[in-house]
């Protein structure tokens, strides 16, 4: 049997020494869910937040193939402590699941420049405005489709003042780019970076990454970055941080009913 842990923090052995900051909100009950295999001694864990799920201890048949709660999109990504588990995963899914590389860059607190950062962040252009999450913005943002990962992790926007942070680029009202957490722990935010189909490739996804940084780091809150592709990488380098290693992760397609 599965079982979900109320008491987060004891899974922490078996994801120790995983630089992963979705992984933190878990064991820190901040948000997201733990799930284990045994409640009196667990030997296999998953931490779910969003579409995301992480998989350590020892490879459990059970565990890989657990969905939780009802289905909100229509893929998950499965993220593997070991070969073991990427093996165990293939076998699960067969070609249900979709091999993918990302990119893990360094958590490292003192290399920002922020005088370089602020040149950056002022590049706004006449016409647009950058402004800060607020909460008209929050719930605007959960009804459009392209940014709902801005905030779509928080119940609520007080739950978003405490543990998320976002700058939003305005065109006449309307957001067209922004930076975001996906999701927040004690300490930092996991960033979420989009801009809308139309005004892309105009550096607006830097101008609010670079923004969203400083605001960051005015908080002492760390800003982590996770890259889902190499453009990702570019631009995270292009604002200070360093690439670390890449890692494999499955994306899983879920099969909806049709009434």
């Amino acid at each position: 049997m599965i079982f979900e842990l109320q008491q987060t923090e004891e899974a922490t052995p078996l994801f120790a020494g995983w630089q992963e900051t979705m992984i933190w909100s878990c064991l820190q009950g901040v948000m997201g869910r733990i799930y284990v295999n045994s409640l009196k001694n667990p030997s296999s864990a998953m931490a779910l937040l969003g579409d995301f799920c992480f998989l350590a201890g020892k490879p459990d048949r059970e565990l890989a193939v657990y969905e939780p709660g009802p289905d909100r999109e229509n893929f998950r990504i499965l993220v593997p402590r070991s070969r073991g588990w990427e093996e165990l995963i293939e076998a699960c899914y067969g070609k249900k699941a979709e091999k993918v590389v990302r990119y893990a860059m360094k958590k490292e607190a003192d290399v920002f420049d922020r005088k370089e950062l602020r040149t950056i962040a002022d590049r706004v252009p006449d016409g647009y405005c950058l402004q800060r999450m607020d909460e008209i913005l929050f719930w605007r943002c959960r009804k459009i489709a392209w940014c709902r990962d801005w905030v779509r992790q928080y119940d609520d926007y007080a739950a978003y003042q405490k543990y998320g942070l976002g700058m939003v680029m305005l065109k006449e009202g309307e957001p067209v780019s922004g930076a975001s957490s996906y999701s927040g722990y004690r300490g930092g935010i996991e960033i979420e970076i989009d801009t809308r189909e139309d005004f892309r490739r105009r550096g607006f996804a830097r101008i609010c990454g670079a923004e969203l940084i400083l605001e960051c780091l005015e908080r002492g809150w760390y800003p982590s970055w996770d890259a889902e592709n190499t453009w990702s990488v570019a631009l995270a380098e292009g604002l200070g941080y360093h690439f670390d290693h890449v890692y494999t992760a499955y994306k899983i397609m879920r099969e909806r009913s049709v009434l």
